[in-house]
């Protein structure tokens, strides 16, 4: 897996999905589309070659990222 690199944005995005939040709630807390968070969580998937978001979050924090 190794060194990945992650815009703010999605660090962000990860941040909230480990708080549990969902899709809508990201969107309203970062004023972007519903539709823009979900293009940004499945450019996290594919970055962290994982299937699911609790994957990524484990992923994360094996990388120290959270």
């Amino acid at each position: 897996m190794g060194n990945i690199s992650l815009t703010t944005k999605e660090t962000q995005i990860i941040r909230l999905i480990a708080e549990g939040k969902t899709t809508p709630s990201i969107a309203s807390a970062m004023g972007l589309a519903p539709e823009t968070v979900k293009w940004y969580r499945k450019r996290i998937l594919d970055k962290f070659q994982a299937a699911t978001s609790a994957e990524v979050i484990r992923k994360a924090i094996d990388l120290k990222l959270l």
